[in-house]
This record gives C-alpha cells, sequence and structure tokens, in this order.
C-alpha cells in the first residue's frame, strides 16, 4: 500500500512537471484556453446540478398522476411544480402557468447551454490563433535569425507553441463537446417531461370541466322538465275546475228542456 502511494505521489510530480512545462511553452494563447476550459465545464457542473435537483426520476408515473388529483399528498420538488401549474381554473390559465414554468425553469438551462456551446467551439479556435502566431513567430527567426543554437532554439520554441495551443484546444474542446451534448439530451428530457405533464394536467381540467358541463346540463333540464310538468298540472288543473263548473249548468239545462209545457184550458 505505501509503495502505492509512493508510486502514484512521484507520478503526480512528474505530471505536474510536464504539465506546467508545456503550459510554459505553449505561449500566450494558454491563458484564454485556461480560460475558456473553466468556464465551460463550470457551466457544464453547474448545469449537470440544476438538473439534478429536479429529482423526477425519483417519483413514478402512476404517483405524480395521483397527486394532479390530490394536492394534500404531493411533497419534493415536482409536489412544489404541481402546486404551481395545478392552480388553474380553465385550460387557458393552466397553459399560461406552464409558460411561466418553463421561462422559469428551461430559459436559465438554455441560456447556460448556448454559452456552453460558444466555449466548445471557441477553445480550438484561440488554439488555432496560437498556431498562427507560433508560426510567424518561427518564421520571424528564420527570417532574422544568423543561425546556430541560438536560432534553432527560438524555431522550436515557435514550433513547440503552434502545436501546443492546438492540441490543447482540442483536448479542451473534445470533451466539451461530448459534455455539452450529454446535457442537451438531459435538457430535451426534462423538456418533453414538462410537455407530458401539461398534457396530463390540461386533460384532468378538461375531464373535471366536462364533468361540471354536465352537471348543469341535468341540472337545466330537470328544472326544464320540471318548469313543463308544473305548467302541464297547472293547465290540467284549470281544465278540470272549468269542467266541473260548466258540467252542473249544462245538466240543469237538459233537464229544463226535457220537462213538459202545461197550457191553461
Amino acid at each position: 500500500m505505501n509503495e502505492f502511494v509512493l508510486f502514484l505521489q512521484q507520478w503526480l510530480v512528474a505530471f505536474w512537471g510536464q504539465a506546467t512545462e508545456i503550459w510554459r511553452d505553449g505561449g500566450w494563447a494558454m491563458i484564454p484556453i485556461a480560460i475558456i476550459a473553466c468556464a465551460m465545464f463550470g457551466i457544464g457542473v453547474h448545469i449537470h446540478l440544476g438538473l439534478r435537483r429536479k429529482a423526477r426520476i425519483t417519483v413514478s408515473e402512476d404517483t405524480w398522476r395521483r397527486w394532479i388529483e390530490h394536492p394534500n399528498e404531493r411533497n419534493g420538488p415536482l409536489g412544489e411544480m404541481l402546486d404551481l401549474v395545478s392552480g388553474g381554473r380553465s385550460i387557458h390559465e393552466t397553459a399560461h402557468f406552464f409558460e411561466q414554468l418553463r421561462a422559469n425553469e428551461c430559459a436559465p438551462f438554455a441560456r447556460d447551454l448556448r454559452v456552453m456551446k460558444v466555449c466548445v467551439s471557441a477553445a480550438p479556435l484561440v488554439g488555432l490563433l496560437g498556431t498562427v502566431t507560433g508560426m510567424l513567430s518561427t518564421f520571424g527567426v528564420l527570417a532574422t535569425g544568423s543561425g546556430g543554437s541560438k536560432t534553432m532554439n527560438l524555431v522550436a520554441g515557435g514550433i513547440s507553441e503552434a502545436l501546443i495551443t492546438t492540441e490543447t484546444g482540442l483536448v479542451i474542446a473534445l470533451p466539451g463537446l461530448f459534455f455539452q451534448y450529454q446535457l442537451s439530451r438531459r435538457f430535451s428530457s426534462y423538456k418533453a417531461f414538462l410537455a407530458h405533464v401539461e398534457t396530463v394536467c390540461t386533460q384532468t381540467l378538461y375531464r373535471s370541466e366536462s364533468r361540471a358541463r354536465e352537471s348543469l346540463a341535468r341540472r337545466a333540464a330537470a328544472k326544464q322538465i320540471a318548469g313543463l310538468l308544473r305548467t302541464r298540472l297547472q293547465e290540467s288543473s284549470i281544465q278540470s275546475s272549468i269542467q266541473t263548473i260548466i258540467e252542473p249548468s249544462t245538466a240543469a239545462q237538459s233537464k229544463t228542456a226535457k220537462s213538459p209545457v202545461r197550457t191553461v184550458s
């Protein structure tokens, strides 16, 4: 175990010395490349932690579907998000809440991913610029130098600067490119998840509104039928009253008509 630790220390010391020598031979372009690398990977880690904090993977779809109709059971970041977007009383309000959610949640990730993409593109370009300046310094030494070991050292330094900056830019850009692609896929998955939640919430609200409309329609129909029945009953009672009044008078008239007329002799 001690031998492994000693070997590791020696390897780290040798690696640091070699990295310092490469950094010194790379020239001025190594400083902006290092700044770009720190910004790119710092933003990438920030995006990774932000997407990880959403913690939606630990909640099953059946659970958060139940949370939509049972607000008291909600918890965690996903429960807070449902509290924010499920307060709409109509489909239009719910869509507005989801637009606000996307503006607050997705816009920062999209902005950071664009900055990260710019850094990935800028790293090899700065390395190429260092290559150009290194070659120019090499050609300048060849044009003004008088030969000898000093001139050859300057030429070797210019060539080293030209090659090291290009290599460093590519070494920074390639892992940054894969990292940015992975984060973009996770961000797209998160946006698809938000769209799915919006669809489910909209469908649930639509079913609730449909049930409410059906209930109102049943009540209106029942009220209308009750009014018609009441009107019919009133008409029937009026007709029966009229018939009760008319029937005795008709019977009296027919009785009078049937009685014989007596004449006085």
